[in-house]
């Protein structure tokens, strides 16, 4: 697919993709007239770039743990420094207090939609029927 395409599906500029391509963390194969050619592979890859910056990854880290994340049964460490330990264990707990953030947030949400739609308070460890 072209950098146009891949742009959409994944709502990246593609000024922020021709970045990603110079950091190294997607590669484009180039048609005979110099187009960029992205694999299907890049939607997901994209994504997950995306969500890793947004937790606050820099792409130098990025860039090291990309290889662990192509597959859950083979992790491959390219040169672990202590530094970037250190980075990927606050990153690792600001995202688990983003997320019990989140899930605080959304509980009261529900709570407060069962309360206006007349349903009452629902316990947050249930799931709402509504899930299922």
């Amino acid at each position: 697919m072209r950098i146009g395409e891949l742009s959409e599906r994944t709502g990246t500029p593609r000024r922020l993709l021709r970045y990603y391509e110079e950091q190294r963390l997607i590669v484009a194969d180039r048609s005979a007239n110099g187009y960029r050619d992205y694999d299907e592979f890049y939607v997901d890859r994209v994504l997950q770039i995306r969500g890793l910056l947004e937790a606050g990854l820099p792409t130098r880290i990025i860039k090291q743990i990309l290889p662990c994340l192509e597959t859950t049964r083979t992790i491959h460490v390219l040169g672990a420094t202590p530094e970037m330990i250190a980075t990927l264990e606050r990153e690792h707990q600001r995202m688990t207090e983003r997320i019990q953030g989140l899930t605080r947030n959304r509980d009261a949400v529900a709570g407060y939609l069962a309360t206006v739609r007349g349903e009452g308070r629902p316990d947050p460890t249930t799931p709402s029927p509504r899930a299922a």
